[in-house]
């Protein structure tokens, strides 16, 4: 599937910018490290576990010609102590911070499992990990506003974030697999990208002074879905296969001249969907509800 957008032509001159992307070893993070590079952002900071991958990534960059300095930093969302490590590193050597935080990686469909910390493996990895690293972030990211700088926080979600169970997220069976949760993996796959959806709308209106916002890339042709087991993989392509994307497609999205309300839900390309939230998208008790354990949660971190 193409699109009618021009990605070199919407994304503006990012010289002087620095960036950290979360999953940026591979698949939609990589490319949109290598586009940023290409609009000569100052400093592209690459998360991931992998760090062979990450390296390639970096190899790349150097190859184009690119003056961007592209640098990896080890980071395992599904463990909290590892994402305080990995900002911690990437504070000592930027200790003013990002410009944009990017919030890309994820894990998708995965059998029933918990994180190093207790919780449900996909909500923790999705949601919690990328949280704590926006905690750790953001005062770096309000003293950019303070600058008169445009600070931005991207976080991806999913149109998967429908799939979620009833009440949008089950609380009280986040420390536990939820094997038994209806339609197993992907309504807790959906149970994360909700949270991403609302605590990215949360995010903006806790700190208008940043824009915030969540991101559907499409249904891209990545190397997560090669993760995927043979059926959920089919299930993937028969829901989804007259919208498929490659990554080159779709990364202009996240940073271009067009202007974006912070708080909105986006799907490609830059296209503004708050209308088609349901109302536990939109519920502002569930919101502050998530605010509240998730901060509950990252108390000591």
């Amino acid at each position: 599937m193409g699109l009618d957008y021009d990605i070199d032509k919407e994304t503006p001159d990012l010289s002087g910018k620095t960036f950290f992307i979360t999953g940026g070893t591979g698949g939609l993070g990589a490319e949109t490290a290598h586009h940023l590079a290409r609009h000569n952002a100052k400093d592209v900071w690459i998360s991931g576990r992998n760090a062979k991958n990450a390296q390639k990534v970096i190899d790349k960059n150097i190859a184009s010609g690119s003056k961007t300095n592209v640098t990896f930093i080890k980071c395992d969302l599904a463990s909290l102590a590892s994402v305080k490590r990995a900002a911690e590193a990437f504070l000592e050597y930027c200790p003013e911070g990002p410009d944009v935080l990017m919030c890309v990686a994820g894990i998708m469909a995965t059998p029933p499992g918990l994180t190093a910390d207790g919780y449900e493996v996909q909500f923790g990895t999705n949601h919690l990990g990328h949280a704590l690293l926006i905690k750790k972030l953001l005062p770096f990211l309000q003293a950019k506003a303070t600058q008169g700088k445009d600070p931005r926080i991207v976080i991806l979600t999913s149109q998967a974030w429908m799939m979620h169970p009833r009440g949008g997220i089950i609380f009280d069976k986040l420390r536990t697999t939820q094997e038994s949760m209806l339609m197993g993996t992907w309504f807790r796959y959906g149970q994360s990208k909700v949270a991403n959806l609302i605590y990215a709308r949360e995010l903006a209106r806790r700190h208008p002074e940043i824009t915030t916002v969540s991101i559907h890339p499409g249904v891209v042709l990545t190397d997560l879905l090669g993760t995927l087991r043979p059926q959920h993989r089919a299930f993937v392509y028969a829901a989804s296969w007259w919208q498929m994307l490659q990554p080159h497609e779709d990364v202009g999205g996240y940073y271009s001249e067009r202007e974006f309300g912070s708080g909105g839900y986006y799907e490609p390309v830059g296209k503004l969907k708050n209308k088609s939230l349901d109302s536990t998208a939109t519920d502002e008790a569930l919101a502050t509800r998530l605010w509240d354990w998730t901060e509950a949660a990252l108390e000591g971190y």
